[in-house]
This record gives structure tokens, sequence and C-alpha cells, in this order.
């Protein structure tokens, strides 16, 4: 061979074709094979089992609406979920508020000491929720520790009632779920171009104004993920109202529970239905209020 190219060595746009493989070596398998094993893990432990869910609240013994009749006309059910979407909105609304400063504050420091703190807010995960809500109710009860402090500090005289309230359960509901507003929107925060900060500081602007008008617009996304997040775990939270709660204020999961303990399979599932329909309602609300792609970046 003298080096040159022959006609077939090249292909109809005139560049070269790609070399082939590697004898032996396998090609890479396409992307929907890939995500072969997650989609057949969603059907099997997520689609169906809410596919059975929805077909026995219209199915229980020939097809029929009286369940969701039922529920319309029950003034316990629209009780319980006033008091479960009451409490969701404080739980979000206090982590938010909790979160957007932490997380501003460790997006701000050098990457290696805010990697250290953020292991402090990491630690919830590693503690069970049922541990940590009997950890609450040591701090709550009426000679436990909070109390014996308000006293001792005089705000106080004598011990009051914290442990089976709706305030213990915000509380310890807050503790459980911060975590998930701190991490999206520390991660939003982190990848923030920090020099429209200090061009907006250099021109003038006010931290405040700063935050208002650049800060908080910029972190849309980790805010918009965080809110979603924490709101749909909370209104679906069993074991921390159960421990700290309050009889009055029973939440949804603990009364759909109580359906499937009484083995009302239809009525357990319609209660259920309603409340995935609520939550997609208020994450459906949050897409157009922040805008799809802050909640869904990259996919629409």
């Amino acid at each position: 061979m003298d080096g040159r190219a022959t006609p077939q060595a090249f292909t109809r746009s005139g560049t070269a074709p790609h070399a082939d493989p590697r004898p032996g070596r396998l090609s890479a398998p396409p992307a929907a094979w890939l995500a072969a094993p997650l989609g057949l893990f969603l059907i099997m432990f997520y689609a169906y089992p809410v596919g059975a869910m929805l077909a026995r609240s219209i199915h229980p013994s020939g097809w029929s609406l009286a369940p969701y009749e039922a529920l319309i006309s029950s003034d316990v059910f629209w009780r319980v979920m006033g008091i479960t979407l009451n409490i969701g909105a404080v739980v979000t609304g206090s982590c938010l508020l909790l979160a957007l400063p932490l997380a501003y504050w460790l997006a701000r420091m050098p990457p290696a000491r805010a990697n250290l703190l953020l292991l402090l807010v990491l630690v919830p995960f590693w503690t069970s929720i049922l541990v940590r809500s009997y950890a609450w109710m040591a701090l709550l009860e009426r000679h436990g520790i909070i109390n014996n402090l308000l006293i001792w500090l005089g705000a106080l005289d004598r011990p009051t009632k914290l442990l089976n309230t709706r305030l213990a359960v915000c509380l310890a509901m807050v503790h459980v779920l911060l975590p998930f507003m701190v991490l999206p929107i520390y991660a939003t925060l982190r990848g923030l171009d920090w020099r429209l900060v200090q061009a907006a500081e250099s021109l003038g602007s006010t931290p405040w104004g700063t935050i208002r008008q650049i800060v908080l617009p910029l972190a849309k996304p980790g805010i918009a993920a965080g809110v979603t997040l924490v709101f749909t775990l909370s209104v679906g939270f069993y074991i921390t109202p159960v421990l700290v709660g309050a009889p009055q204020d029973v939440m949804a999961a603990v009364l759909i529970s109580d359906q499937v303990g009484q083995l009302a399979w239809p009525e357990a599932s319609a209660m259920s239905a309603v409340l995935l329909l609520l939550v997609l309602a208020v994450t459906a609300g949050l897409s157009r209020l922040l805008g799809t792609r802050a909640i869904l970046p990259g996919v629409v």
C-alpha cells in the first residue's frame, strides 16, 4: 500500500468512517436498555400498586363510586384533610424559612468547610424516624428538658402541655424534613455565579436587595424542588403524628391506616386516591407558579 486512501475508505459525505471497535469489545447498549431495569421496578412497585388502589376504590364488589360519594358527604374526612394540609403547609413554610439562610450561609463558605458542616445537616438521615420521634417525646413531656428549661429561665411558673399538641407535630416533622429543603437549595446556590452578587454590591445594592432581586430568583429551582419534596412527604407522615400528636389532630395517613385496620379497603383506597390527587394539584400549582422548568429542570 502506498498510503493513499481508496474511494471505499470514505463515506458519501466525504468524511472517513468511524474506526471499527476492537475485536471482542462489547458495544454500549442503547439508552432504552439502560433505563429498562428502573422502568420495570417502577411498574412493579409503584404503577401497579397505585393502579390496584384506584381500581379497588371504584370496584369493591362491582363498578361503583360509592366510596367517593361517602367521602364527599363525610365531615370527618374533610376535617382530617384540612388538618393534614394545614400541617403540611406550616411544616413546609417553616422548613423554607430555616433552610434559605442556612443554605445561603453554606454556599458562601469554602467548599471544604461547607462539606464538613453539611454533614451536620445530614445527621437526621442516620437515625430512624421512630427514634427521633421518641426523642421529641422525651424533650416535650411535662417534666422534660424544654419545660424544665423554660421554668428555670422564668418563662413559665409551672410545666405546660407541649407533647400531644399540633406544635409538637410540627416541631418533630420540621426536624425530620429540614434536610430535604436544605439540600436542593444549597445545590442550586452552590452553582450560582457569585460575581453577579459582587456586581450588585459594588453598584450600591443593599444586602436584602441583593438577596431579593438576584439570589432568590436564581435559587428558584432549588426552592421549588425543596417545597415539593417537603410538602409531599409531610402530608403522608404517619409515625410522628401518632406518637407526638393530639388525638383530635388526626392526619390523613392515620385515618387511612384506621380504615385498613377495619378492612374497609374501598374507603381506604378512595382516601388514598383523593390524597394523591391533592398532592398532584399542589405540585401542578407550584409548576404554574414557579415554572415547570424550575421543578423538573432538563426534562421539559
